[in-house]
Parts: C-alpha cells; structure tokens; sequence
C-alpha cells in the first residue's frame, strides 16, 4: 500500500495494510513466519531479510531490505515512509559491516 494510505499501525490488520506491501511481499513475509502485521513490532529487518536470503538460497535485491526496514518502523511506530527512504541507513549499515 502506498504510504499516504496506511492507517495507523495499532489499526493494521492484513500485511497488505502496510506501507510499500502488496501481494508478492506479502507473500514473502508469510514465508518467514510472518502473519500478523503486529508481528514486526520490535523486529530486526536485517535478520528478517537475512532469513529469508538462507531460507530461499538467493540474495535478494537489497530493495527488500528497504522495505522490510520500512515496515517495522512503520509498525514501530516512525510513520508511514517510502522504502527508498531507507536507502541511504541501510548503506551506511552495511558498509560499516554490521547487518
């Protein structure tokens, strides 16, 4: 869902209610164990995204990282953003060699 569109977080029912999901993430989300959008309360979207690399055996465009970076903070309570506002933090976190 486009960002401008998402209802609160404590409001999100279905994965497809959060900002920059649709039915191919969500699917992927599902595929990790992730059911419930209140299941990304708290979570790391590093080893998120880190589990589903191993899970699947494939490296996946780092735009999904964004955007699993995307949903916890909006779920975390940071307001609805863009994936590709999250760009640039995961860059400066992966060149310094922490994921």
């Amino acid at each position: 869902m486009h960002p401008s569109r998402c209802v609160p977080p404590h409001q999100v029912r279905q994965l497809t209610e959060l900002p920059n999901v649709g039915p191919a993430l969500a699917g992927y989300l599902r595929h990790i164990g992730i059911v419930d959008p209140q299941d990304l309360k708290g979570a790391d979207p590093y080893a998120l995204y880190h589990e589903l690399c191993i899970l699947d055996a494939t490296r996946y465009d780092p735009c999904l990282l964004d955007t699993f970076i995307s949903i916890v903070r909006f779920m975390d309570g940071h307001g609805a953003r863009p994936w590709w506002a999250y760009t640039m933090e995961r860059k400066a976190r992966l060149a310094c060699g922490s994921s």
